[in-house]
């Protein structure tokens, strides 16, 4: 194994447990129970399991049933969503190549979704949003019928809303506002710059922050960090990606969440055990746990 594909060393653990508001890991190497005994080493003793798909988030709901510390959150990505209806001749994503199942297709797996995000131990309807940096304008469609159906049954079943919005800041809040947005709404792997922030915490929608928020090139995230209101920040990893520096590129997990944190804790100018604490509440109360 080359450094760059070692996982990184366990950090210093936080003394206030917190929770990893995003996590896939179903796409990380190694078992459901090594993760959370790594991440409960260095205080991370909750996690979110996020679906992207109908197996995934079946998968996502099956562990959180067999784990107290795991909560699911279960959606079609927004890339997922022109897949489903259009297909995936390059098979990009983990399906492998399909063919395009039209409305219907994309009616049956959101029934499934909504059969899912009853279930108890499911505590969110996401990841979902609009994603118009790998989805070309054909696909616009399908990803915005998908969003709207999901926040209906966010809203439905009581469940926190997860937000996937990639270059499309402005329509996201447009639909949001146009169908009106769940009680608790989290913009997951937050990507806005200061002036959304605001927009944000007007709304009461939470933020999560991931890795990125420490890259060089991450200065309008950290804008947004300092002015988000405590109470709605929350921090993910959305391992494997986004791991933070300095162990860019090399695969993420929960376990990390306390170099984002501290890193995080500096840009707020408050103390590691303040931001954590405050993280922890706001993670319950996002996810009513």
């Amino acid at each position: 194994m080359s450094a760059k594909d070692a996982p990184p060393p366990l950090p210093e653990p936080l003394l206030v447990e917190v929770a990893d508001s995003h996590t896939h890991m179903d796409l990380q190497s190694g078992t459901v129970e090594e993760a959370l005994v790594k991440a409960a080493a260095v205080g991370v003793t909750t996690v979110v399991q996020v679906g992207c798909d109908v197996k995934g988030s079946q998968w996502a709901a099956e562990t959180a049933a067999a784990h107290a510390n795991v909560h699911a959150a279960v959606a079609l990505h927004p890339n997922e969503a022109p897949r489903i209806v259009l297909g995936d001749p390059d098979g990009w994503s983990r399906q492998g190549a399909r063919e395009g199942g039209g409305d219907a297709a994309l009616d049956d797996a959101l029934t499934e979704i909504d059969r899912l995000a009853a279930l108890p131990y499911v505590r969110g309807v996401g990841e979902t949003g609009l994603d118009f940096f790998r989805t070309g304008p054909e696909g616009i469609a399908a990803q915005e019928r998908s969003f709207r159906a999901h926040i209906e049954i966010a809203k439905r079943h009581g469940k926190a809303l997860v937000i996937h919005d990639r270059e499309a800041h402005a329509d996201v809040l447009r639909v949001l506002d146009e169908e009106g947005a769940p009680e608790r709404t989290v913009f997951h792997c937050y990507s806005g710059d200061a002036a959304m922030a605001e927009i944000c915490a007007a709304k009461g929608y939470y933020m999560s922050f991931a890795g990125n928020v420490t890259f060089k090139n991450a200065q309008p995230l950290r804008d947004a960090l300092a002015i988000a209101p405590l109470e709605l920040v929350l921090v993910e990893t959305d391992a494997p990606f986004l791991t933070p520096a300095p162990f860019r590129g090399r695969p993420n997990a929960p376990y990390l969440i306390p170099v984002t944190v501290r890193a995080m804790a500096e840009v707020r100018g408050i103390g590691e055990n303040e931001l954590a604490a405050a993280i922890a509440v706001n993670t319950a109360r996002a996810f009513d746990y």
